[in-house]
Parts: structure tokens; sequence; C-alpha cells
């Protein structure tokens, strides 16, 4: 009995080893609440600030209306903002994660941190690229549920890289989506919904299931 439990510690902290040089296990569930809340800011400044012309009705009936000279400023506005949110998302989720990994005396630059990295990049590269020429041909109703399709697509392809979590909120993600894809008039609430509201129940969820006995 006592050899069976010792053959079975073993094994666990063999497949905790090789989990650990496989797979990048430090990202912070508090990364996705701080992310969570930076887009919920974002979306909110987006609609305080278009809501009397654009965002009642986000679709391409009511954008045909507006000029070259409102196009460009609302093409301008939405990319600052974006930028914006990215940065401040990346920036402190750089933050919660660099501080779980000392915590954990684990580095944050290693080979499956650089494999995740690469596996996201390419994705949202090519997602940003794509909504940026939405925007350049005044497709702005596309823009804003193209960027939650290309996300998820970016996280399914990182998560084998990471804790398997990842992988229900790309599906999240892309199906939200593809259903604002056919609800115009809801794109900022679902973009809302998206980057915001199921990153901060991702990030609870993460936190409460690895992080909260350790912090």
């Amino acid at each position: 009995m006592y050899e069976s439990r010792e053959h079975l510690q073993t094994l666990t902290e063999i497949r905790s080893l090789m989990e650990r040089s496989s797979k990048f296990l430090s990202l912070s569930g508090l990364s996705g609440v701080s992310a969570g809340i930076i887009a919920l800011i974002g979306a909110t400044v987006v609609y305080v600030r278009l809501r009397t012309d654009l965002l009642q009705t986000l679709s391409y009936q009511r954008i045909e209306l507006y000029n070259n000279t409102a196009h460009q400023a609302i093409r301008e506005f939405l990319v600052t903002v974006a930028i914006v949110v990215l940065l401040t998302a990346l920036l402190s989720g750089s933050y919660f994660t660099i501080r779980k990994a000392r915590r954990q005396g684990l580095s944050v630059w290693n080979s499956s941190s650089q494999r995740l990295l690469w596996s996201l990049a390419v994705p949202l590269a090519a997602g940003g690229i794509f909504c940026l020429a939405l925007l350049y041909y005044n497709m702005i109703w596309l823009a804003f549920p193209s960027t939650l399709i290309f996300y998820g697509l970016a996280l399914l392809n990182g998560s084998k890289y990471t804790v398997r979590d990842v992988e229900s909120l790309s599906y999240c993600e892309i199906g939200l989506g593809l259903l604002s894809l056919f609800w115009p008039g809801y794109n900022l609430l679902a973009w809302a919904v998206g980057f915001g509201v199921l990153h901060i129940v991702y990030g609870l969820a993460m936190y409460y299931k690895y992080e909260r006995n350790t912090a």
C-alpha cells in the first residue's frame, strides 16, 4: 500500500516536471481580470464618444450616411482606443504574470513562454492587419466581431502551450464573435462582453483554481 502511494507520488512529480518544461504555467488569473476591466473602460469610452451617431445601430446602412471626414475621424478614434487598451492590458498582464512566476521561482522568459508568444502572435498579427483593412474600407461593423474571432483563434492556437482552461475561453470568444456578425447593432456590447466580462470571469476562475492558496 505504501509503495503504491510512493509510486503514484513519483509519477505525479514526473508529470508536473514535464508540464513545467513543455508549458508556460505562470499565467496569472489577475492578468485576465485586469485586462477585462481595462477593456470595459475602453468600451465605455467608445460608447460615450459615439453613442449619439454611430453605435445606436452599428450597421452599414447607418455608417454609409457619414462623409469621408467623419469616417476618418471614427477610424482614428477606434484605432487609438484599441492601441491604448492593448498596451495597458499587456503591461498589467505582464506585471501579474511576472509576479506569479517569481513567487513560483520560475523564469518568465524561457522556451515555453517563447512558444506561447509565437503561437499567439501569428493569428493576432494577421487579425490586426485584417481589421485595419476593414476600417480602411469603412466596414467598421465587421471590425468588432473580427477582433473577437481572431483573438479566440490565437488563444486556441496557444492553449496547447499553457493551461487548458485557455481553450475554453477561446471557444467563447470565437462563438461570440461569430454571433455578433449577425447582430451588427450589438457589436460594441459583444466586444465588451468578450474582452471585458469573459476575461474577468476567466481570470477569477483561474485565480481561485490555481493561485488563491499560494497568494
